[in-house]
């Protein structure tokens, strides 16, 4: 009962967090001026994908690699199958090819990086470094082809930094949600890992299993959230640009960070099975996309069923 009360708060914390800590950096970036292009690229980008962060970084600290790495492929799994599916299904999406033709081919490239340096059985700071300076070349690569010609992202990752309304432009109250949401973050992802691990043990269930599922589920709200919103409003490519974008931080980014502070080894079901499944997700969604620019209703449910398959054998063969 007390791991479960402790994994609820957690994921409460985290969410309230996140949007905290989104809502003060996107009033921080106006008034810094920093362009809505930059402020839904990176800004938004890394905002949304706070809670994998801290919840990775703490899980790699504390010597928990199941967790740390179960939290970030999960997410990526129930990012496309969950949320996108979700997204679908409350409103056919319709998206630009030339949104996709960069940070699709991105995922999907991402996620054939991980499975090649994991193929060791365990990410080094190498490794890490390796997937940092690809982040790196993915965001100087982003920002420069949308500044200097009209594709269809720009006004996508513009439109991000806009679908969430920025907190008053006060510094007081900027510092203070910034830090506030910190702080919630940190608090929350400390209750979610106790729980997870508790619950974990108590039920005979590996964390690897937990990480993947609940604790990836509990981390990715904030992507739903602001997914959910887009598809509600009809802005297609937002939410399927906030899922690529979130995806690619995830892997590169938080994945990178994480190796890089502690060395990770593999959990062998990831290897042996959820890291495909990943990969499949990814291809899955770019055949969807791509062969008719959009997301139909059928099309999500068959993204949410694959999703529930998913959570059975998860819980069931391993």
């Amino acid at each position: 009962m007390l791991y479960g009360i402790s994994l609820l708060v957690g994921i409460v914390l985290l969410t309230l967090g996140g949007e905290a800590l989104i809502r003060g950096a996107v009033a921080g970036a106006k008034r810094m001026g920093i362009s809505p292009l930059l402020t839904g690229l990176v800004v938004v980008g890394f905002g949304t994908s706070s809670p994998e962060l801290v919840v990775s970084i703490d899980a790699a600290i504390h010597q928990q690699p199941d967790i740390a790495i179960g939290n970030i492929v999960g997410s990526n799994i129930g990012n496309i199958l969950l949320i996108l599916g979700l997204c679908a299904v409350i409103c056919p999406m319709s998206v630009q090819p030339l949104a996709l033709r960069r940070d699709g081919v991105v995922v999907v490239s991402a996620s054939l990086l991980f499975i090649v340096l994991a193929w060791s059985g365990a990410l080094g700071r190498w490794d890490a470094a390796i997937l940092l300076a690809a982040l790196t070349a993915y965001l100087i690569w982003a920002y420069r082809t949308e500044r200097s010609q009209p594709l269809p992202a720009t006004e996508m990752h513009s439109a991000e930094a806009e679908e969430l309304t920025a907190i008053p432009s006060s510094t007081a109250i900027t510092v203070m949600a910034l830090v506030g949401g910190l702080a919630m973050l940190i608090g929350g992802s400390q209750l979610l890992l106790y729980g997870a691990i508790g619950l974990a043990q108590a039920m005979g269930i590996s964390e690897a299993v937990i990480g993947l599922t609940i604790v990836a589920v509990g981390t990715s709200l904030p992507e739903m959230a602001v997914s959910v919103i887009a598809a509600l409003r009809r802005h297609a490519d937002v939410a399927v640009g906030n899922i690529l974008g979130s995806n690619i931080f995830n892997l590169l980014g938080i994945l990178g960070i994480s190796a890089f502070l502690q060395p990770l080894p593999i959990a062998e079901r990831v290897s042996q099975f959820d890291q495909w499944v990943m990969l499949g997700a990814a291809g899955v969604l770019l055949l969807f996309l791509y062969t008719g620019m959009r997301l139909s209703r059928w099309e999500g449910a068959a993204l949410l069923s694959g999703y529930a398959a998913y959570l059975a054998l998860s819980f069931t063969i391993f």
